[in-house]
This record gives C-alpha cells, sequence and structure tokens, in this order.
C-alpha cells in the first residue's frame, strides 16, 4: 500500500463535499416548502441558487486536478440531513417547526464552513491557487448565509417558537 498525501485526502474530501452539495441541492426545496416564515423560505431559496453554483466550482476544481467529477457517500452530511427531515415531520405545522428548520440548515453550514476552510488551506499548500480562489467564494458564501440565518433566529422565528 503506498502513503497518502495530502493530495488524496484534499481529493477524497472534494468527492465528500460534491456529495454533500448534491445532497443539499436536493433537500432545500423540501426545506423551504415545510417553511412557514417567508424569510425563511427566501433564504432556503436563495441558498438553493448558491448551492447550484457552489456544485459548479467543485466541478472546476476537479476539472483543475484532472480527476472526474465524481462524489463519495458523506455519512456526516446524511446524518444532518436526516435530523432535517424529523423536524419536517415531527413539528409540521407547528410554531417550533421553522426554529427547528433554521437550526438543521445552520448545522448544514457549519459542516460546510469547516469542509470550505480545510480544502482551502490544503489547496493552498498543494500550490493550487485557482482551487484557492474557487473554495474562498464557496466559503464566503456559506458564512454569508449562515449570518443570514442567525439574523432570521434572532429577528423573529425563534420568538415566534415561543
Amino acid at each position: 500500500m503506498s502513503d497518502k498525501t495530502l493530495n488524496d485526502l484534499f481529493l477524497d474530501t472534494l468527492k465528500d463535499i460534491y456529495y454533500a452539495e448534491k445532497q443539499i441541492y436536493r433537500a432545500l426545496p423540501k426545506m423551504a416548502k415545510a417553511a412557514q416564515s417567508d424569510q425563511l423560505r427566501a433564504a432556503f431559496e436563495k441558498h438553493h441558487d448558491e448551492t447550484e453554483d457552489q456544485i459548479e466550482r467543485l466541478e472546476q476544481i476537479f476539472e483543475l486536478t484532472g480527476k472526474a467529477a465524481r462524489g463519495k457517500k458523506c455519512d456526516a452530511i446524511e446524518g444532518i440531513l436526516d435530523e432535517g427531515k424529523e423536524i419536517m415531520e415531527e413539528y409540521e405545522g407547528m410554531p417550533a417547526m421553522d426554529a427547528g428548520l433554521l437550526a438543521a440548515a445552520q448545522a448544514v453550514e457549519h459542516y460546510e464552513i469547516s469542509r470550505y476552510g480545510t480544502l482551502k488551506a490544503w489547496a493552498g499548500k498543494l500550490n493550487m491557487n485557482d482551487a484557492v480562489k474557487l473554495l474562498d467564494a464557496t466559503l464566503s458564501e456559506e458564512k454569508k448565509t449562515d449570518d443570514t440565518l442567525s439574523k432570521i433566529a434572532a429577528s423573529a422565528v425563534n420568538a415566534e417558537a415561543a
């Protein structure tokens, strides 16, 4: 067995987040439909569009590495999205639904922020400057989405859930 390198780890993690983004892309319309708050629904719809761009950026990074864009099952995102599904089932029509959806969405964002931050750092170490720029663009979007969700929670959703 040959030694695994940072480049191998970078590619494995890239496959992980590629799979995750595709799953998130499929989940966001369901979350938007379940949201009772217009503001939260709009945030989910906006992030759905951003996620499409993020998938395209990941595909560009795969191109830069000379590898095919292929996902690798990500148990972490599966678990986080399953929690979101449970909330949608258990809290349907209840005042706490949006607070639960928001919390699930922020768990997704925090996962993505950690993955993109790590990938950006590794791309820098691997002198993949074009990948650094693409990853930084996505990382910025993920942080803005997390901030938007926090503001929505503080301004209305958590109070309505109480």
